[in-house]
C-alpha cells in the first residue's frame, strides 16, 4: 500500500463494528514493531505498550465500568454508558494500552515524549490499516486511576495515555471529511 493512500484512507473504526475474527499474533507483533521507528528526540523512545487479549479484555471492561460507576454522580450516571464501557474491550480482538515511560533524566520536555508516543501510535494505526485491521484510540478518565495503573502493571515513571482498540471489521472505506489545508497554512516569507 502506498504511504499516501494509507494516510488518506486510515479511519477510526469503532469496536461495535468489529467481527469475531481474532487478529493473529504475528500481525499484532508486526503492527507494534513499526512503532519503534517513530521520531524520538534524544532517542528516549518513550513508547510502551501493554497488549491485552483473551479474558484480560473482559477484566479491563469490568474495571473501566466500575470506575465510571464509582466516579459518576448518580444524576449523571447512564446505565447504557456503563454497559457500553463494560462491553467495549470484549468486542475487540485486542486492546493495546498506550503507555509512556518518562525519561528519568528528563532530558526533553514531557510534551515531546507525549508527541513521540503519538507518532508511534500513528505508525501503529497506519500498519493496522494496511493489514485490514480497524482501530480506535480512546483516553477515558479512568486511565489515571490507581486501579487501572495496577491492572496494567505500570512501572515507575510510566503512565497510560489511552487504549488502542483493534479488530477486523466490515466497514467500507469512507472519504475523509477535512477542511482544506489552505485554510490551515500561513506562509511567512
Amino acid at each position: 500500500m502506498h504511504i499516501k493512500e494509507a494516510i488518506q484512507n486510515r479511519r477510526s473504526i469503532f469496536p461495535q463494528t468489529y467481527t469475531d475474527q481474532k487478529i493473529p499474533k504475528e500481525i499484532i507483533e508486526d503492527i507494534v514493531a513499526q512503532t519503534n521507528y517513530a521520531p524520538t528526540h534524544r532517542k528516549t523512545e518513550p513508547w510502551r505498550f501493554k497488549i491485552i487479549s483473551n479474558q484480560k479484555r473482559v477484566e479491563l471492561g469490568t474495571l473501566l465500568a466500575k470506575w465510571y460507576k464509582d466516579n459518576t454522580p448518580s444524576e449523571k450516571f447512564s446505565e447504557r454508558k456503563y454497559n457500553k464501557t463494560a462491553q467495549k474491550p470484549a468486542k475487540c480482538s485486542h486492546v493495546i494500552a498506550i503507555c509512556m515511560q518518562r525519561d528519568p533524566k528528563e532530558s526533553v520536555p514531557e510534551w515531546e515524549e507525549v508527541a513521540a508516543v503519538a507518532m508511534a501510535v500513528q505508525n501503529m494505526w497506519l500498519m493496522a490499516h494496511s493489514h485490514g485491521v480497524g482501530a480506535y484510540w480512546s483516553s477515558p478518565k479512568s486511565i489515571h486511576s490507581k486501579a487501572c495503573q495496577d491492572f496494567l502493571g505500570l512501572k515507575e515513571g510510566e503512565s497510560c495515555l489511552g487504549f488502542f482498540y483493534m479488530g477486523y471489521h466490515n466497514v467500507p472505506t469512507i472519504e475523509a471529511q477535512r477542511k482544506p489545508i489552505a485554510d490551515k497554512i500561513d506562509w511567512l516569507g
